[in-house]
């Protein structure tokens, strides 16, 4: 029997899209690409956005076309957050939320046997209990998602993440050890800690367990030579975590701080939880404190009642803390949040017009920021051959700068010093040393 998957939104889904695929390849099960004919498709939905729902439905009908006879199993918060809808989708077999996940081989095979739909999906804003889903055996062997956290307390007013993943819940820290060291042995360079909200990891757990004891922790690990972490609230950058992580030795110099707006107004109606001007002292912070720091964030545009004044407000925030690299999102609205509820809607146009300017402004500053590099000798990881040529690799810096260096030999899986020689694009082009 041949399972395809598609993965739609975070790292998390991603994490739990190998999970679940190690599950289907132990019960006998052959992975095969997407677009490829199989018995059993698997879409892992993100509703982060209108645009999610409705990629997750379109993977959804590519794969009844691929095969109409096929198992299909929606699962993910798509499907946690619209159960009905998602059942109501023509060939969709399987609806799972996301706490069940697990069980994704058991209700497959039940279909195959029954031909009857089935559709599990749990209350998680009662059920906050971490699914531990252990991965065994890697797909990709360079770097590795370990999923240390789930769920949300914020309830940002534009986000129906909370309803999709319930509340903050913590995989206990002798586990994550434990994983890290299992995949230090078989010679992973990079661990990425992953969760729905990271900064929060800890909080409903017995004694003094953070984020940054976890850090310091994996530091000591030998084998892993760089650690990163996903997107994490900026709050979580006090001046004394920021003292302790300063000191450790494999925490690679990139966060992802989530910014949304650079107009305070917005951030209140947003129910964010800090003003820009504790965002610009963090990265002052972050930079006087870390070496060759990379700073990345999302912005949201067109959010209920941005006015003019508050995006050229935003703008001009950008354009001075000058990040590394930012991700432009057109506000969507979710049902079931407070900012749908919200007047003063932004036109569409003019949201269309916001995001092409902070686009354009991103390009500007991603380049300004590489710029910085060029001339300098980095470490990179080589991840594999770019665009599939012999003699071409492409990897990483620390501090997240894609690079790609020619090699008649073979660099992928190592950790290689390269001169950053110039700026290709959105990339670097090296010279191996």
């Amino acid at each position: 029997m041949k399972v395809a998957f598609t993965t739609l939104g975070c790292r998390v889904n991603q994490y739990e899209t190998e999970a679940m695929t190690e599950k289907f390849i132990k019960e006998g099960y052959k992975l095969v690409p997407f677009e490829e004919y199989a018995d059993v498709y698997v879409i892992n939905t993100c509703t982060v956005t209108n645009m999610s729902d409705k990629k997750s439905r379109q993977m959804i009908n590519r794969a009844r076309r691929l095969n109409e006879d096929a198992v299909i199993a929606a699962v993910g918060c798509y499907s946690q957050i619209a159960p009905e809808e998602v059942a109501k989708i023509e060939g969709v077999d399987v609806v799972l939320g996301t706490k069940n996940k697990g069980y994704i081989v058991y209700w497959v095979n039940r279909v195959r046997e029954e031909r009857e739909q089935v559709v599990e999906v749990n209350d998680v804003l009662r059920d906050n209990v971490f699914e531990d889903l252990i991965i065994d055996e890697y797909q990709e062997r360079t770097r590795a998602f370990i999923k240390i956290q789930d769920g949300c307390n914020r309830f940002c007013s534009y986000c129906a993440i909370p309803f999709a993943r319930g509340a903050v819940c913590s995989k206990a820290p002798e586990k994550i050890i434990s994983e890290v060291k299992e995949l230090a042995s078989h010679n992973f360079k990079e661990i990425i800690l992953s969760g729905i909200h990271i900064a929060s990891y800890g909080v409903d757990l017995s004694g003094d367990v953070s984020l940054v004891s976890i850090l310091e922790e994996i530091d000591k690990i030998d084998g892993i030579e760089r650690v990163r972490i996903g997107s994490i609230d900026p709050t979580f950058f006090t001046e004394g975590v920021i003292e302790r992580i300063s000191s450790l030795k494999k925490l690679c110099p990139h966060f992802h701080l989530s910014l949304q707006s650079g107009c305070d107004e917005t951030l209140k109606r947003m129910n964010r939880r800090y003003t820009t001007g504790e965002y610009k002292k963090i990265l002052e912070d972050l930079r006087v404190n870390i070496k060759d720091v990379s700073i990345t964030t999302d912005i949201i545009t067109g959010f209920p009642g941005e006015t003019e004044e508050e995006f050229n407000c935003t703008y001009e925030f950008l354009k001075e803390i000058k990040l590394s690299k930012m991700h432009v999102f057109k506000y969507s609205p979710r049902k079931g949040t407070k900012a749908a509820e919200m007047k003063n809607v932004v036109d569409g146009k003019v949201k269309d017009e916001r995001s092409s300017k902070l686009i354009e402004l991103d390009k500007n500053l991603e380049r300004e920021f590489m710029n910085k590099f060029i001339g300098e000798t980095m470490d990179v990881l080589y991840e594999q051959r770019h665009n599939n040529l012999e003699d071409v690799y492409e990897g990483y810096t620390p501090n997240y700068i894609k690079v790609i260096s020619k090699c008649n030999e073979n660099v992928e899986e190592r950790i290689v010093k390269t001169k950053l020689k110039e700026i290709k694009g959105e990339l670097i082009e090296g010279i191996i040393l």
